[in-house]
């Protein structure tokens, strides 16, 4: 007559199975998360070779293919980088490069070109008068 109550812990144990399977923050000990890199990696040595008056080719060769091509805005190329290990982001870069026709006129982001990094302290500062 034992067999009834093994059956009660059936259901119970599978839904304890199923539930363990959906993600939370909590992990096994000592589990190894590894280090999830997605975007354009972009270094200075490329930001650094950015000149304005760069035709599209050119920028394409330096940084490589952006990560969004904006269909409504053909003259903007975004590079976004991330890293992350697990849920935690251990670095992140933001650059956005922007043209006139083919030629390169202005770069905005986190690490910006010395030239863009003198326009953009030129810029006045916006009043809310």
């Amino acid at each position: 007559m034992a067999a009834p109550k093994h059956r009660a812990l059936i259901p119970i144990l599978m839904a304890v199975a199923l539930l363990s399977g959906c993600g939370s923050n909590f992990g096994f000990p000592g589990a190894y998360r590894i280090d999830v890199e997605q975007g354009n990696i972009v270094t200075d040595e490329m930001v650094e070779q950015l000149q304005p008056g760069m035709s599209r080719r050119q920028v394409r060769f330096v940084m490589g293919t952006p990560l969004v091509e904006d269909t409504f805005n053909p003259d903007r190329w975004d590079y976004h980088y991330v890293k992350r290990n697990g849920t935690k982001t251990l670095s992140e870069s933001q650059l956005t490069v922007f043209f006139e026709g083919d030629a390169l006129v202005n770069v905005t982001g986190t690490n910006l070109p010395a030239w863009a990094q003198d326009s953009a302290s030129e810029e006045p500062a916006e009043d809310d008068a």
